[in-house]
């Protein structure tokens, strides 16, 4: 109520006045500034040029474990998009298969592969690696690297 009365009294007195022509110079200052941008759309696009040193380099690893310890090591380095190359012809079957569990587990949880290169031999990959084994299919299909045996 007692804000009623002094608006009323600074109407009176035209003071209510000036107040309104202050926000309409500041509403019309800022309506005035126009927001340039420091990268102008044009630019973006008629750029065509790529670097070719942005790409990172991937990094193998290979390892040789010799106990089951070493699985936490490995899934780290895997954790940090390596690409690495297990080979466990020197641990015993039944451990050489509790690592390969833990090494698959971790590899799905980061969304990567692990697949089978040769007998014993790994290779665990992230997710930004795709692996294909086409030439373990051909040597299946064909007997041998070099057909000439028909």
């Amino acid at each position: 109520m007692s804000g009623k009365i002094l608006d009323k009294m600074a109407g009176l007195l035209g003071l209510e006045d000036d107040l309104e022509e202050d926000l309409e110079e500041v509403e019309e200052e800022t309506a005035e500034e126009e927001v340039t941008p420091l990268i102008s759309s044009n630019t973006k696009r008629n750029n065509k040029v790529v670097s070719i040193h942005t790409a990172v380099s991937a990094k193998v690893k290979i390892i040789k474990p010799c106990s089951y310890e070493e699985a936490v090591d490995i899934c780290d380095e895997s954790k940090n998009r390596k690409i690495i190359i297990v080979n466990t012809t020197d641990l015993e079957t039944k451990i050489a298969q509790r690592l390969l569990d833990f090494m698959g587990g971790a590899s799905y949880a980061l969304g990567g592969s692990l697949e089978e290169v040769e007998k014993s031999v790994y290779i665990l990959a992230p997710s930004t690696v795709e692996v294909t084994n086409e030439l373990k299919s051909q040597l299946i299909s064909s007997k041998g690297i070099f057909n000439w045996n028909k």
